[in-house]
């Protein structure tokens, strides 16, 4: 892994090492044929903390995060909602908590739908297959051939466990992880190896380094793709579209051409992807003019469609025990020296899905759950940019299939400058949304009130503060106003599909220019009833596939 000395032409350029492009980039240098140039904006993952599973909120605004904010949010008392992104190898597995949760089958089902067949759960599960290897089974829908370690919690707090017996009191099922269909509540299964953090930094690209025709390069900044000029044809017949030919790269602040000498591959993520493509000339036409870039390809759906998780959680306070004395010495010291205590945790322990009364309403289809119940061993407040004030919990209710959509767009023709990003929180006309999550708030509540987790909490609050003194229902509208905020999960700004409209087609090619593909969570058209690392780990691998396939 270098920086900017050495070449930079390959056969295949793959700009971005996040959880898509690190595998990708891993997968085809398999074949000792090609070339593979893999550009991350970020530093090498050198940083003990990246590797620390429970110490991913201290990286949250710091040199690893793209540091992303949203535009204010009316439905959310007009906040800006702090986005974090990964940057560095690894991109957001390096940042994230580590979850594994694939989601059901009828959503990739419902790609399906949208992308053709080959996107259906039937067809991705042998990926997902490919991609799981754990240490330590726990059910028979896990892989052993991949290089993704997924494994069990190797200390869990005795708080998740008080947490699914609570499950249980309510009449909810307590399940397997990861089950295609019928998934319940569950210990949450993570990415990990042996208590460690690991991100496809971790599983793909250590193991390929050692390949002469994969070459990795840091601290490189794509400013866009660049395109080789189409020949006229003197016959009259229209000419062949814009191939791609490489990109601009910043590299120590000189901006040096990559050349590609087959394809040009877009995997960084939903934020900089559709960044780049507009910012390359594909994207809205009038939005483009209004920066002054050059049209290449009038694409309207590019930096629309964004679908992101909004979650709002209560904080009980607790007894005792929580990850509240995680960052103490004696902790620091077990972890370093077992890989095991309070820094091996993913702080999010737990997990359920459930179906809210608000589903039938909004025709959710049968079977399928509208709200996922999150539980952390530690009251996660402040977007986790906040140190826990006590010991405390947190019971949160995801909003897993937004009706409500946002957009990417450019604030500028800078490269270096942010995005815009409008997530619409809450904004669909019916109110489904907001109607949903209060729904599931309310399931947190009566988890809550059971003898299970009334044995390990106190009757306090940490958040909303002075919870004591309010009703379930106006806490519920205190935490959707005041402390919702990101699961960390957009997706859907270079969709995919069949139609013409879309962004990409089935095979993940840019519409209308040759040689230029995105493989990253910005091409799924829906967001899934999951979390998104183990989907868009899928893709870099699916994408491989497809590309070896075309050559």
């Amino acid at each position: 892994m270098s920086r900017g000395a050495g070449s930079l032409e390959a056969d295949y350029i793959v700009v971005g090492a996040g959880s898509a492009g690190a595998a990708l980039a891993a997968r085809l240098s398999e074949d000792p044929s090609v070339t593979v140039l893999l550009l991350e904006a970020g530093a090498p993952d050198s940083a003990p903390q990246l590797h620390v599973p429970a110490a991913f909120t201290s990286l949250f605004r710091g040199p690893y995060d793209w540091n992303y904010d949203t535009v204010p949010q009316p439905a959310l008392e007009g906040r800006t909602i702090f986005w974090p992104r990964g940057k560095t190898l690894g991109g957001s597995s390096s940042l994230n908590a580590m979850m594994w949760v694939r989601g059901f089958a009828a959503d990739y089902d419902e790609w399906a739908k949208t992308a053709g067949d080959a996107w259906s759960w039937r067809a991705l599960e042998p990926y997902f297959r490919r991609v799981e290897r754990t240490e330590d089974a726990t059910h028979e829908s896990q892989g052993t051939d991949g290089p993704q370690s997924v494994e069990r919690q190797r200390d869990p707090r005795p708080h998740t466990g008080a947490f699914l017996d609570a499950a249980r009191e309510v009449g909810h099922s307590v399940t397997a992880a990861n089950l295609p269909d019928g998934q319940g509540f569950s210990q949450t299964m993570v990415s990990q190896h042996r208590g460690a953090r690991a991100s496809t930094a971790d599983s793909y690209l250590r193991p390929a380094k050692r390949r002469p025709n994969l070459r990795v390069v840091t601290g490189a900044l794509v400013r866009r793709v660049t395109f080789a000029e189409s020949l006229d044809d003197s016959a009259g017949t229209p000419a062949q579209p814009p191939r791609a030919s490489g990109v601009y790269v910043e590299i120590d602040g000189i901006t040096r051409v990559a050349r590609a000498h087959r394809e040009v591959i877009l995997s960084g993520g939903a934020i900089n992807t559709p960044q780049l493509l507009m910012l390359s000339g594909i994207g809205p036409s009038a939005h483009l003019a209004q920066h002054g870039i050059p049209l290449l390809v009038d694409a309207p759906e590019v930096g629309a469609n964004l679908q992101d998780h909004l979650v709002a959680g209560i904080a009980p306070r607790a007894r005792g025990g929580t990850l509240f004395t995680g960052a103490s010495p004696r902790q620091l010291a077990r972890y370093l020296t077992t890989r095991r205590g309070m820094l091996s945790s993913p702080v999010a322990e737990g997990y359920g899905f459930v179906r809210t009364p608000i589903a039938d309403v909004a025709g959710v289809p049968e079977g399928l759950p509208d709200i996922e119940i999150i539980f952390a061993t530690a009251p996660y407040i402040g977007e986790g940019l906040v140190p826990p004030p006590g010991e405390g919990l947190t019971l949160g209710a995801i909003l897993i299939h937004p009706r409500s959509r946002g957009t990417i767009r450019l604030a500028s023709a800078d490269p270096t400058a942010k995005v815009r990003i409008d997530p619409g929180y809450l904004t669909d006309p019916d109110g489904i949304d907001e109607a949903t999550i209060l729904a599931g708030l309310a399931e947190c509540e009566r988890l809550l009130d059971t003898d299970a987790l009334r044995a390990v909490t106190t009757g306090g609050w940490i958040q909303p503060e002075g919870g004591e003194r309010m009703t379930p229902a106006e806490r519920a509208e205190l935490s959707v106003r005041r402390y919702s905020h990101t699961i960390y999960h957009p997706v859907g700004t270079a969709r995919m599909g069949m139609d013409a409209a879309s962004v990409v087609d089935p095979d993940l090619r840019v519409r209308g220019v040759e040689a230029l593909r995105v493989a990253d969570a910005s091409v799924m058209p829906t967001v899934i009833r999951g979390h998104t690392n183990a989907p868009a780990i899928v893709i870099g691998e699916v994408a491989a596939d497809r590309i070896r396939a075309a050559h």
